[in-house]
This record gives C-alpha cells, sequence and structure tokens, in this order.
C-alpha cells in the first residue's frame, strides 16, 4: 500500500463526518488515515473467557458472560428512576441495571433469549451488578467478525461526551482496513526481517488492532517497536555520518608545547584511566578533518575540568581559541577561577565574560578577542551576543547543556568560517538508552571512576523526630572546622509555603546554633543577586559555618571545606536532584556526609528514591532508576520535552529492543550508507517517507 494513500485527509474515511474529524484533529491528533492506523491501542480485553456468575470477584473487572434475561422491572430512587434485569447463567443470578434509555431496552431486549453481556461488575448488598452492558444476541455474537482480545484506544473526556466512543474508534479502524484491503508495503530489509524472525507489516498492523492471539499480539508490539526505533536510530546516526562528512573541522594535528609543558610537569594530580581514556578520544576527534560533536558525561566531582583544560590547550597549540561557557554566573566565576590557577605556569590568556562584566571590561575583551590576544574565554550566555567575535575560535565547550537552548547554541557556530569543535559537559548523568536516543547523533565519553583520594560521601535517612541528634552531628563537625548546608525545597506553585518553611527553619537553627559561637548564611530565589553573591561568598571564604539555602546552590558551587549536606523534606525532591545536592559535599579529602530529613509519611516512589540515594553513590545506577520512576520526558526537562514522542515504544521499558535496533540500524549503514541496494530499497523508501512528511522526531543536536 502506497504511502501516499495513507496521508488522505481523515475526513474522508466513511463514518468521519467534518465534525467528528475536527474533533478527531484536536483530540488526538489524528489528521489522515496514517494518523488513525497509528492511534495504538492502550491495552485490551481478553474476551475468549466467558465467566461463570459464581466465578465473579469482588473487584470492578470487565467480563462477558452468557445467559437470559428473566424478568425487567423499574425502580424508583431519589432521582428518576433505574431499570433493573434478572440475569441469569445457570448457576446463579445478577442484576444488569440502566439508568438511562429505558424505552428503549425494554423494546429491544428479548426475555428468555440467550445473550453475551459484557461490562464492568459491581458487589452491593450480597448482589454482583452489572450497570449498561453491552448485549448481543448470542446467535449474532457467533457471525460477527471480531478479535479475540479487544483494543482500549487512547481518549478524552471531550470525545467520550461527543460519542466518539471506543466502539465508533474500532468501527472506524474496521473501515480504514477494509478500504486499505490489509495490504501495506513492507518497511523494513528481508534481511532484518529473517534474522530477528520478525513478522510482516501487514500481519503486525492488522494484528495490533485486531489481534487474532495473545501470541501474534506479542509479536505484532516486538515488531513494531523494534521498526519505531530502528528509524529513530536510523535518523541519528545518519546524521551523525553526514555531520562527519560534509562539516569540516579544523584538523589540530599539532600537540604541543602547552599542552606538554601542562601533562608533563603542572597536572596538580595523576589523571585516571577513565580521563585519559576520554582525552585520547577527543584527541582523535580533533586530529581528523570532522568536526567534533562529542557529549562528556561524568558524576559530580570526576574531574571534567581538567579533560576540559587539556582540550583547550590543544587547540591554543594549533593556533586557536576556545571558550567555555556555563549557565550562571557562580559556575562561571568558579571555571574561571579553577582554570586560572591551573595555567599560572603556562604562557595562556584567560578571560571571563558574564552579564555583570563593567562595560570598559567589556569593550577591552572585545578588542583582545579580535586581534587574538586572549586564548581561552570563559562566561555565561553573555558569549553568544552579536558583538562577541573570536578572532579564530576552535573549540567551544559547553557546560550542563540541558540548559541551553538549540538556538542559543548555533550562534555559537556562526561565529567562525567552519564551526568549531564541539565537546558538551553534562554532570547529570544520563541513562545509556536515553543518550543512544536523545543524544545518539553526538560521539559520547564517559568518565566513570573518581579520582584517587576521594571518600565516598556516606547519605543517611533520617526522620524529623531525630532532628536533635541530627543537630548534635552538624555540632561535632563544625568544632572540626566543617561547614554545614541545610537545603530546602522550592516548589514554583507554593512559593509563600517553601518561603515561610525556610523561614522557620532558619529560626529553629538560628536558636540552635546562636552567635557569635556559629555564623549563618542564607540564600533563596527572592533575594537580589547581588545579596545572594554576597552570602554565597562569605560561605566560601568560610566566614560563616552554615549555608541555609533553597535549591538556588544546586549546580557547581564548589567549596571543598563544607562536609554535611542536610536536605529537608527529601521526599520532596526528584533523584537526580537529590545526587546534584549530595555533590555539593565530599569535595576536599575529609570524610562527608548526605542527611535526608523527612516526616514519617511517604509514598512508595519516595521511599524508592530514598533507599537508592542510601544504597549507592553512582550517578548512572541512580539515572536508571530515576527513568523508570519518572520517564524519559520529565528527565529531559521541559525544554526537550516531545523529543520522544514515541507511538509505541518505550524507551525504559523497551531497551533491551532499542539496544538491538541501534545494532541493525549502525550494521545497515556500515554496509551500504546510501542505502543504495536492493535489498535496503523498502528502508530507503520508508526513511524518505518519514522525513518528508515530518512523521519522524527531529532530533536536537
Amino acid at each position: 500500500m502506497n504511502g501516499g494513500f495513507l496521508q488522505t485527509p481523515i475526513n474522508y474515511l466513511k463514518g468521519v463526518g467534518p465534525n467528528r474529524a475536527d474533533l478527531l484533529k484536536k483530540e488526538l491528533g489524528i489528521h489522515t488515515f496514517q494518523d488513525l492506523l497509528n492511534l495504538f491501542p492502550n491495552r485490551y480485553l481478553d474476551r475468549t473467557k466467558y465467566y461463570k456468575i459464581t466465578e465473579l470477584q469482588r473487584n470492578s473487572a470487565e467480563v462477558q458472560i452468557v445467559g437470559k434475561v428473566i424478568h425487567l422491572k423499574t425502580v424508583e430512587q431519589k432521582r428518576g428512576k433505574r431499570l433493573v434485569a434478572t440475569f441469569t447463567d445457570g448457576t446463579s443470578k445478577m442484576e444488569l441495571v440502566w439508568f438511562r434509555g429505558h424505552k428503549w431496552i425494554r423494546e429491544n431486549v428479548k426475555i428468555n433469549v440467550p445473550y453475551v453481556v459484557f461490562g464492568k461488575t459491581n458487589w452491593y448488598n450480597g448482589t454482583f451488578s452489572m450497570p449498561h452492558p453491552e448485549m448481543e444476541l448470542v446467535s449474532k455474537h457467533k457471525e460477527g467478525v471480531r478479535s479475540a482480545m479487544q483494543p482500549i484506544y487512547p481518549s478524552t473526556e471531550k470525545l467520550s461526551k461527543s460519542g466518539i466512543t471506543n466502539k465508533v474508534i474500532i468501527g472506524l479502524l474496521q473501515q480504514l482496513f477494509t478500504e486499505l484491503k490489509g495490504n501495506f508495503s513492507e518497511t523494513l530489509s528481508k534481511t532484518i526481517l529473517d534474522s530477528l524472525k520478525l513478522v510482516s507489516k501487514s500481519t503486525a498492523l492488522l494484528n495490533i488492532h485486531f489481534p487474532q492471539s495473545p501470541e501474534l499480539l506479542a509479536r505484532s508490539q516486538y515488531r513494531l517497536k523494534f521498526e519505531e526505533l530502528f528509524y529513530i536510530q536510523l535518523q541519528l546516526l545518519r546524521k551523525n555520518l553526514q555531520h562527519k562528512s560534509k562539516i569540516k573541522g579544523y584538523p589540530f594535528e599539532e600537540i604541543g608545547e602547552n599542552f606538554n609543558t601542562f601533562y608533563n610537569h603542572h597536572l596538580p594530580f595523576e589523571l585516571t584511566n577513565a580521563q585519559k581514556r576520554v582525552i585520547k578520544e577527543i584527541r582523535n576527534d580533533l586530529g581528523s578533518n570532522a568536526q567534533m560533536n562529542r557529549l562528556l558525561q561524568g558524576d559530580v566531582g570526576s574531574g571534567k575540568t581538567i579533560v576540559a583544560l587539556m582540550s583547550m590547550l590543544i587547540a591554543i597549540d594549533n593556533g586557536f581559541q576556545a571558550c567555555l561557557m556555563a549557565p550562571t554566573e557562580i559556575l562561571s566565576v568558579q571555571h574561571y577561577n579553577g582554570l586560572l590557577e591551573l595555567c599560572n605556569k603556562l604562557n595562556t590568556s584567560i578571560e571571563i565574560l558574564t552579564g555583570s562584566t563593567k562595560t570598559s571590561k567589556r569593550r577591552e575583551i572585545h578588542k583582545k578577542l579580535e586581534n587574538g590576544e586572549i586564548n581561552i574565554l570563559i562566561g555565561t550566555h553573555a558569549l553568544l551576543e552579536d558583538k562577541v567575535k573570536f578572532q579564530n575560535l576552535g573549540l567551544a565547550i559547553i557546560d550542563e547543556q540541558h540548559r541551553f537552548g538549540v538556538a542559543q547554541r548555533s550562534k555559537l557556530w556562526h561565529k567562525n568560517e567552519y564551526p568549531p569543535h564541539v565537546l558538551v559537559m553534562t554532570a547529570t548523568p544520563i541513562p545509556r538508552t536515553l543518550a543512544m536516543s536523545v543524544y545518539g547523533d553526538l560521539d559520547i565519553s564517559v568518565i566513570d571512576e573518581l579520582p584517587p583520594g576521594r571518600k565516598g560521601i556516606k547519605t543517611v535517612h533520617r526522620f524529623d523526630s531525630n532532628r536533635l541528634k541530627v543537630f548534635r552531628f552538624l555540632k561535632d563537625e563544625i568544632s572540626k572546622g566543617r561547614q554545614v548546608y541545610i537545603v530546602y525545597p522550592l516548589i514554583q506553585e507554593s512559593e509563600a509555603l517553601d518561603y515561610k518553611d525556610l523561614m522557620d527553619g532558619y529560626e529553629s537553627i538560628v536558636r540552635e546554633f546562636p552567635q557569635p559561637n556559629y555564623q549563618i548564611s542564607i540564600v533563596h530565589g527572592q533575594m537580589k543577586p547581588a545579596d545572594k553573591d554576597f552570602e554565597m561568598n562569605r560561605f566560601v571564604r568560610g566566614e560563616t559555618q552554615i549555608m541555609v539555602a533553597t535549591t538556588v546552590i544546586e549546580v557547581g558551587v564548589n567549596v571543598p571545606n563544607a562536609s554535611v549536606m542536610v536536605i529537608e523534606s527529601a521526599e520532596r525532591f526528584g533523584l537526580s536532584q537529590l545526587h546534584q545536592l549530595r555533590g555539593r559535599v565530599g569535595r576536599g579529602a575529609e570524610q562527608s556526609y548526605c542527611i535526608l530529613m523527612t516526616s514519617h509519611k511517604l509514598s512508595s516512589d519516595a521511599k524508592t528514591r530514598l533507599q537508592t540515594m542510601t544504597q549507592t553513590n553512582d550517578g548512572f545506577e541512580i539515572s536508571e532508576v530515576d527513568l523508570k520512576l519518572r520517564g524519559p520526558g520529565d528527565i529531559m526537562g521541559t525544554q526537550q520535552s516531545g523529543v520522544l514522542n514515541l507511538r509505541i515504544a518505550d524507551i525504559v521499558k523497551d531497551s533491551a529492543i532499542l539496544k538491538i535496533a541501534r545494532s541493525y540500524a549502525m550494521q545497515t549503514l556500515k554496509t551500504d550508507p546510501a542505502l543504495a541496494s536492493e535489498e535496503n530499497k523498502p528502508i530507503k523508501h520508508t526513511y524518505s517517507q518519514l522525513v518528508k512528511f515530518k512523521n519522524i522526531w527531529n532530533y536536537i543536536s
């Protein structure tokens, strides 16, 4: 069946008038025959089993029963009437109940004739009842063409109210299959079909909507999930290959003086094997003719900054400039101070540009950038302004990239004749399955070991009733000269409440830790940026021992002397947030602690999150649990929601299929990059249709 016919607008399908078409478009996004075909059921009802009334359980399950109506009566109730039929299957009796449509039912229901009734059962006053059952004469039931498993489709309140019920959608699909005569052109190559023993496209589509058996349904679901994930991976991998062949980068052939001097004489500590491996991967990319497009994942404290610096030194050795862009001013300043210290023995010039850089300083930086006097520029979004022009930007490093939009990143690309090499860094571990899909067109490097000498953070869960013990522990740590964070949740909708929690908490801490023995900083979202910075800096300099804050301290604050993180109402935080907050401590040589405080009332998800935190410090393990709890949309944050608008596959549950799909997509492109062979004709055709009709997800890069 050709793709063109499937693009027919839905209003041309028999049974869909202008009103229905309008509702289907608005409520379910169904514009064409193809969209209706791709409206896959959420679940199925097993209509192969007929229950006896004596077998029914007291739960509101949907069941079908064969029996006869032996009596009909009308019962008065507070508002209006209800019609009640006594129904028997020979083993026992139950009631069928209608609250509306009495006249039609009285006229049409036959007494003492066998029916199949189907619906949800209720147990009340010692009797089972079924409100508004579906009823069909047994004689008619035997003739009907139907599948044993009845599909239940996604719906909305508006659709149900407008009479577009599940039954209507099933009818529309039956009509569509009749018009299409059930023939669909194959979308995968024979090699893939044979090798994975997949059912054909026609079999899969028929059985996903009208399963002939549970086994065929399972095989059809597998086939369609594989196909969906295969084409996503094919597009991402193809994009990556085209990127490498089309987008030329500057080849950095020289590993020169800056890099070697730093590596041989000024490394502050021995590199871990993971760091060495990642630097090698980056060197290979920079040395090729293609533009590097790499994602560097590494947990908090794994030493990404050193890798970033060494990559920048390669750019400088080859006569180019480098920049590092961070999402916040505090983080930019921290990167700047860290790199300045590392480079003070090298002949490199580093500058910082943020929103608060003075105008005169700005002008000076703009001038020095253009004439090449500045080697490394660090900054916030301010780097993207049109006034910022480099002499020759060779490498752009973006930290915590999920905070920058695609449009913002592309501005960096246009500051040069060739786009610079790009290294994206994140301390938010992204689960493998998600990374393969969302960043499938980037090459991925992972730093998966901590530098030697770092002690794992000890994490414990304590209830509010243990607060006094926790305070005693904090006093002990402070007496050893350490510093403490106490963090309160901030949830936009209840800002007033959160502010009250924070202030109440602050007052009780001030009572418990009185001046002059203790100094306390406080930072929250309603403060002016200058006041926030003032308080943060007091803590960084060690003038205050306790920092009471809302989650504004989440990313990147580096205070090696802080050894305890107390998270209040920890059950209100997500896993990745808890992990990020915990990463604020454990940056020095001392043993660090993270204390999760909660009330006794916890949901099962909250228990899972707290348990995960106390059991492991491994960000990747945590991200996998997080993905299972929250689903992919939430993890990517709102900027990238809709990224994985999948019709049938599920990134979490189908991760095994995803891996297989990716390996087959790689294999296909390896042997036939242009998809030109006869064998891959169906793949090439499907791929071009998907791109043409925008039915494939436009991925981020």
